[in-house]
């Protein structure tokens, strides 16, 4: 497993050298890929801000989605994960932006996806969605994955 650092900076490099700009909505990794790019001097240069939204609450408040527009989905969806990468993204004035959901563990959601279960999303001048599943319920190890592939997604988009 490449480290969240190495997998931020090249990330950074890429925006940086095109002067383009990121923001972030994070849910079940907790802060992770917010806090890898926050921690590369120079962030200020590409990096906008990023959001944990962990809860309906924080979603309304900070991306002023509302249960209009959730109706007939699910958080830990890869519709919602579009929805909100495009949300963070309008909200900050971003070039792009990553979106993860879903469930770090022990256990699975209420919505019955197991431990493991994120679904990922960029959206900016190319826009993906993906699932990943790590058949682990350890929540930190999980946590750790759901912001590597984040970040993996956002690198392969930008090339």
């Amino acid at each position: 497993m490449e480290p969240l650092s190495s997998l931020a900076g090249a990330v950074a490099e890429m925006l940086k050298r095109r002067r383009q700009t990121l923001a972030v909505a994070e849910s079940s990794a907790g802060g992770l890929i917010n806090a890898a790019l926050v921690a590369l001097p120079g962030a200020s240069a590409f990096y906008l801000g990023g959001c944990i939204i962990y809860t309906a609450a924080s979603r309304a408040a900070l991306l002023g989605i509302t249960p209009q527009q959730m109706a007939g989905m699910r958080s830990a969806s890869e519709p919602y994960a579009q929805l909100t990468a495009r949300r963070v993204r309008e909200k900050l004035g971003a070039t792009w932006s990553i979106c993860e959901t879903g469930a770090a563990g022990p256990t699975g959601n209420r919505y019955g996806d197991a431990a493991g279960h994120a679904c990922l999303a960029v959206s900016g001048p190319v826009e993906r969605v993906v699932t990943l599943e790590t058949g682990s319920p350890e929540r930190e190890a999980n946590m750790q994955a759901f912001a590597q592939r984040s970040l993996e997604l956002l690198s392969e988009c930008l090339r």
